[in-house]
């Protein structure tokens, strides 16, 4: 076994080392959710903090690390006679991003459980890290229904695996940690909030620092043992400190008072339901037990909630974690207890409504819906302005902020797919709902009983059935085939040229395209943004997990010149078969967002058709966001969607409130034509 990183060798990364020192301190705080870029030693930490782990006393051949103190009375491997134990150190057990669910909690043999009536069970990762560290890396990549299930045991203390009617429990109590890049894709608001604490963590950007960091790194890798060896007393004492916080944790009061404050800090911040309340009243008493105190004070309470409060102001995936401090110490203030000081706490000043970021396209921007206008008196937007020296090219104007998004229109990929899982596009999935069965193809995991038994039958004189018990044999049991949905690729191809230009009619053009960003967002889906204006177009963001930097690269999007569209869908086209090749089972919806006008060079129109039926020729799903606006309306969108076999859309009818239903399948309208 390597020898690990010492954990007090790390430099910086203060609120990352104290988050996971709390949850050593005390596991019920619930887990640390570490956010930051790359190279930040988020992995390192979580490794090192293992070696500070006080050794676990176990019951010797159980596979479920039972404590011979307090065994679990529903162990798999129970009941446990009273035996000496036997200590170990503390396990660090890794989760992949491509673990399957038997994998994580284990799997039943379902042919001994139908012959024999036995509880056969092989174990799953959630036993193996039971009274240690679970560790998962990129987290956000995890698919959902992994972690729901492991947050699900995190929150529980226990692992349930139920499956044809028969049931195993076991305790599955842990130090969750999860890591990620927010680059690659948030998690969901839901899931954040079952973590304890989140920190973000980032490189310094002081050179002595950034040079100690390298110095130490380089010395650990010629010679990882003499490293250790120069931190081990620092180790030790750090390890006797987790130890003697740990046995002062149960002593330590947390007094009506700050309670009053952890109360009221919650309430105005508008988290949603009590887990944070909770979980900020077991960081504070951690906290105090770590400075080896035994009663919680108000500064104990706004550090907890620093920690545990940012990551549950998002409200959608375009918030930015955040807190604002100035109005959490006025709320500090205010709710503490009234003792005569001559401080009384901020006296007016209104209230900034800060903590969690603020959404991009609230940046003060007219935000005034369209009103049928091309444009309006203060910002005129010529008609596909040529390009003229001494401007920026295509006459570019200054980005406008996008208007309020809203709930589409459901938008999906016809046929069923096979692709990751996801709420889009109808697909053949692991979950949801069975349609039939087949042969396991390897091992098997979901039974479908009733084909099992009807290829059993048969064959029961034949083998010597006697009594009530069925022979099953390997060749009778079917797999359960079911159909659920799967995330697709939703490849933008948005028209910012000057026909697009006008500040009220972009503002409405932005905030569809944020509402479907948001909607990809909640059905899993990855996105991809193609922008075009000027004389070319270009990949403003290449296909990618991360909503919220497709918003970002929206909101500062320029606009102005000509309109070449065949360049948009081309460099789309471009852009879906690098995709195929990279990620084929993933299926595209190309979402082409103009009002179909097409300028400069030769035949533009004509181009511009060309290069709608490539997509048509390889079957990519389309559909036209119809932008054109006015009284008078030339029906441009709707000839591009036919020639990308799709259907076009006008804005208001994407809205999901809108009367018309029209884009149940984006290809209804290709099918008919």
């Amino acid at each position: 076994m390597s020898t690990p990183y010492p954990f007090t060798a790390i430099v910086g990364q203060d609120d990352l080392r104290l988050g996971l020192l709390l949850n050593a301190v005390s596991p019920a705080v619930g887990g640390v959710l570490v956010r930051g870029e790359k190279g930040t030693a988020k992995s390192t930490a979580v490794r090192a903090l293992a070696a500070l782990m006080p050794e676990v006393a176990v019951v010797p051949g159980c596979r479920f690390s039972c404590d011979p103190a307090a065994p679990d009375p529903a162990c798999p491997d129970g009941p446990h006679a009273e035996a000496a134990g036997a200590s170990r150190p503390a396990r660090t057990v890794e989760l992949p991003v491509g673990a399957s669910e038997d994998r994580l909690v284990g799997a039943l043999d379902i042919e001994r459980a139908l012959s024999e009536g036995v509880k056969a069970f092989e174990p799953g990762l959630l036993a193996d890290a039971h009274r240690g560290i679970l560790y998962v890396d990129e987290v956000n990549l995890l698919h959902d229904h992994l972690v729901d299930l492991l947050l699900d045991a995190a929150a529980m203390g226990a692992s349930y695996v139920e499956r044809e009617g028969v049931s195993v429990r076991h305790a599955a109590r842990f130090l969750l940690v999860g890591t990620m890049n927010p680059e690659e894709g948030e998690l969901r608001p839901q899931l954040l909030d079952r973590f304890g604490l989140t920190v973000e963590v980032s490189a310094s950007r002081d050179t002595d620092e950034r040079v100690e960091v390298v110095r130490r790194r380089l010395a650990y890798d010629d010679d990882p043992e003499g490293f250790a060896a120069r931190w081990a007393e620092e180790e030790g004492a750090l390890r006797e400190r987790i130890a003697a916080a740990r046995a002062l944790l149960p002593r330590v009061v947390l007094g009506d008072g700050v309670l009053r404050q952890i109360a009221a800090t919650c309430a105005a911040f508008e988290v949603d339901g009590m887990r944070a309340d909770i979980v900020m009243a077991r960081t504070a008493t951690a906290l105090a037990a770590w400075a080896d105190r035994e009663e919680v004070t108000a500064d104990d309470v706004r550090q907890a909630a620093l920690l545990a409060l940012p990551h549950r102001r998002r409200r959608n995936p375009f918030d930015a974690p955040g807190l604002d401090e100035d109005k959490l110490d006025q709320t500090l203030d205010e709710a503490g207890p009234q003792d005569g000081d001559d401080d009384p706490g901020p006296d007016g000043g209104g209230d900034s409504g800060g903590g969690g970021g603020v959404p991009p396209q609230a940046d003060g921007e007219d935000r005034t819906p369209p009103q049928g206008s091309e444009g309006d008196s203060s910002s005129p937007a010529p008609e596909d302005t040529p390009d003229a020296p001494g401007r920026p090219a295509g006459g570019e104007q200054q980005p406008v902020a996008a208007a309020e998004p809203f709930r589409t229109k459901m938008l999906s990929v016809p046929g069923l797919g096979e692709g990751a899982a996801g709420r889009r596009s109808r697909a053949r999935t692991e979950h949801g709902r069975t349609t039939g069965a087949r042969r396991p193809e390897g091992a098997l995991t979901k039974l479908h009983l009733a084909a099992t038994v009807q290829a059993a039958a048969p064959h029961q004189r034949a083998r010597g059935r006697a009594g009530r018990g069925l022979v099953v044999r390997r060749d009778d049991l079917r797999q359960a085939t079911r159909e659920g949905r799967e995330g697709n690729l939703v490849l933008f191809v948005v028209d910012a040229s000057g026909s697009m230009a006008a500040r009220q009619r972009m503002s409405a053009v932005k905030g569809a395209v944020l509402s479907l960003l948001l909607d990809a967002y909640q059905r899993r889906d990855k996105v991809g943004l193609v922008t075009f204006r000027g004389k070319e177009a270009e990949v403003a963001l290449p296909p990618t997990s991360s909503v919220d930097a497709a918003a970002a690269r929206l909101e500062s999007l320029p606009t102005g010149g000509r309109t070449p569209l065949a360049a948009g869908l081309l460099k789309a086209h471009d852009v879906l078969r690098v995709e195929r090749l990279r990620d084929p089972s993933r299926r595209p919806l190309l979402v082409v967002v103009t009002d179909g006008r097409a300028t400069g060079g030769p035949e533009p129109v004509a181009l511009a058709g060309r290069a709608g039926r490539l997509h048509r020729s390889e079957g990519t799903a389309s559909v036209v966001v119809d932008c054109e606006s006015g009284y008078v309306r030339l029906g441009l969108a709707g000839e591009l969607a036919r020639e990308l076999g799709g259907t076009a859309v006008t804005l208001d009818e994407l809205r999901a409130d809108a009367i018309a239903g029209l884009v149940k399948d984006v290809t209804a309208a290709g099918r008919a034509a």
